[in-house]
């Protein structure tokens, strides 16, 4: 049954800290919390559009949600139980700190319906979250991780490649811990220098700077692979491409592409392929017609890349999990092992 998020961004309200990378209301492009009536009405207007038959959670994202006071944790919780009574919605997501979550607060989440929670988490290695200004060490992290998992309530946890300090090697050997850690779902965010940030103070003084696109794309690579590799849900790779992230400024430098995910597929082909060229020369590709895209690349890159040895096409007999490469089937896993 397809899935269906009903978005409702809270802003920065509830957090805390100030990070050196956030300024919330230029990545949710909401300035006010949304009061109770507008909640109501969100959800009301997606459920004219979303399908009958399908699984809609109500998702609360832009803030620390168990940072706000649980008085108005109820009011928004409420709201969305009612819906969940009348079995129109089938639960609620939300983001918060690993440092807001405690047994007291579950207790109460799963007593509402929340059946997901997402963990900023950004990094494990303890420089980089003093460096970003996290509040937290990553023991904290491991914990509120057990706590949700403990509690029943699917675990999401969020990555942020490239914070000051972090490294090709620090970067991988989180998303390793994250796989020990055994999530559900992560998302992967490459840094971005945002308007209004410390990071931005940080980055005119010369004291972070941040990756190209093409480094981007070689750190995630590996941490995409290990994700997939150990069956975890990769829910989004680099920051959704919406109107406010667009506008002028609000970028200041980083490592931005609407598509970075198809970057990140086209270059796990790219490492295998060019591999392939250097053993047989010649590359006759054949692959179901779902995977057709992945491999050519964003904007055929690949294709432009190899040149006149490039030659694919489709065969839905190949699963999704395998490709032919002159003549010789290879597995998906085979093909991930090849950039970790």
């Amino acid at each position: 049954m397809k899935h269906y998020n009903i978005p409702v961004f809270i802003s920065h309200f509830g957090c805390p800290n100030s990070c050196v990378f956030c300024n919330q209301k230029k990545i949710t492009g909401i300035e006010t919390d949304v009061t109770t009536d507008e909640l109501e009405s969100i959800i009301e207007d997606y459920l004219k559009t979303l399908p009958k038959e399908s699984k809609k959670e109500v998702a609360f994202f832009g803030g620390t949600f168990t940072g706000i006071s649980v008085d108005l944790q109820k009011s928004y919780l409420g709201v969305v139980k009612k819906y969940i009574d009348q079995g129109k919605i089938d639960g609620i997501r939300l983001s918060t700190r690993p440092d807001y979550i405690s047994h007291e607060i579950l207790f109460l989440l799963k007593e509402y319906g929340v059946t997901t929670i997402e963990l900023g988490v950004q990094s494990l290695d303890a420089d980089v979250l003093k460096l970003s200004g996290r509040g937290y060490n990553p023991e904290k992290v491991f914990e509120a991780s057990s706590m949700i998992k403990e509690a029943g309530i699917s675990l999401g946890i969020q990555l942020m490649p490239g914070l000051p300090g972090s490294t090709n090697e620090k970067d991988f050997i989180s998303a390793k811990k994250v796989v020990g850690i055994g999530p559900d779902m992560v998302r992967i965010y490459p840094t971005l220098v945002i308007n209004g940030t410390q990071m931005e103070k940080m980055y005119y003084e010369g004291s972070f700077v941040p990756m190209t696109l093409r480094e981007a794309v070689d750190r995630v690579v590996p941490i995409y692979a290990i994700f997939e590799k150990s069956g975890i849900n990769i829910i989004r790779v680099g920051l959704q491409p919406s109107d406010d992230i667009r506008e002028e400024g609000v970028i200041v430098d980083g490592p931005f592409h609407p598509a970075f995910r198809e970057l990140v597929e086209g270059e796990i082909y790219s490492v295998f392929l060019k591999k392939k060229q250097a053993e047989d020369g010649d590359l006759d590709i054949k692959a179901n017609e779902k995977n057709i895209s992945k491999i050519v690349g964003n904007k055929g890159i690949n294709r432009k890349t190899f040149g006149k040895n490039f030659k694919i096409s489709i065969d839905n007999s190949l699963s999704l999990k395998e490709i032919s490469v002159n003549g010789n089937l290879i597995t998906r896993e085979e093909i991930l092992n090849g950039v970790i």
